[in-house]
């Protein structure tokens, strides 16, 4: 399971799902960015943020809830993409689709208030993002690469062949050192975040 080589050998294969995923995100990142029918969807979705923002603000320790709430948020997400993805891969493709286009959407938002928008998306996203954007785009790929071996299921089923046990065995193996990594990414993301973000956003 924790073998190196052969969890890079395995990670190598899914080339095609990594690639995948990255022009689905930045797919979503122009459309959100681009077409305004989708304000009210994407105003509703960073309203959601903002009341996980006002959650960690009541707390005793702000700096800490900060902290958490976005670990966990980020981590349970993760997971659930790579292993929801059994649904024919239909909730990691949406989850990087809605994730982009709230990028998008809100690097749009900041320039039409007449801010520097890539500054401040230097200084508030880039420090974590260049850890947990990377992070959640892997667990999609696998999320991804689970609900393939779900639609190649069916059709061997249709063709009564099957042979995919080893497939569906080497998912399991080498997706459990993949969400040991993705976690420990966000475990940083959100360290970063809730400390060096907070900093350079505040300058």
């Amino acid at each position: 399971m924790f073998n190196l080589r052969a969890n890079l050998a395995y990670l190598a294969g899914m080339r095609p799902y990594l690639v995948m995923a990255v022009m689905l995100f930045f797919a979503g990142v122009i459309v959100g960015g681009t077409n305004p029918s989708l304000r009210d969807f994407l105003d509703s979705q960073l309203a959601g943020l903002a009341e996980l923002s006002k959650m960690a603000e009541s707390a005793g320790n702000p700096g800490l809830a900060v902290f958490l709430i976005i670990f966990f948020n980020n981590a349970i997400k993760s997971a659930l993409v790579m292993y929801m993805g059994a649904l024919f891969g239909f909730i990691p493709v949406v989850f990087l689709i809605v994730n982009g286009m709230v990028l998008g959407y809100l690097y749009t938002r900041i320039g039409e208030q007449g801010e520097n928008a890539a500054l401040i998306f230097l200084k508030g996203v880039l420090p974590h993002g260049i850890l947990e954007i990377p992070a959640v785009l892997l667990a999609c790929a696998f999320g991804m690469k689970f609900g393939g071996l779900v639609f190649r299921t069916l059709g061997a089923l249709f063709k009564r062949r099957s042979g995919l046990a080893d497939e569906y065995e080497a998912f399991v193996i080498r997706s459990v050192p993949a969400l040991l990594v993705i976690v420990a990414a966000l475990l940083a993301a959100a360290l970063i975040e809730s400390t060096v973000t907070v900093w350079l956003i505040s300058l």
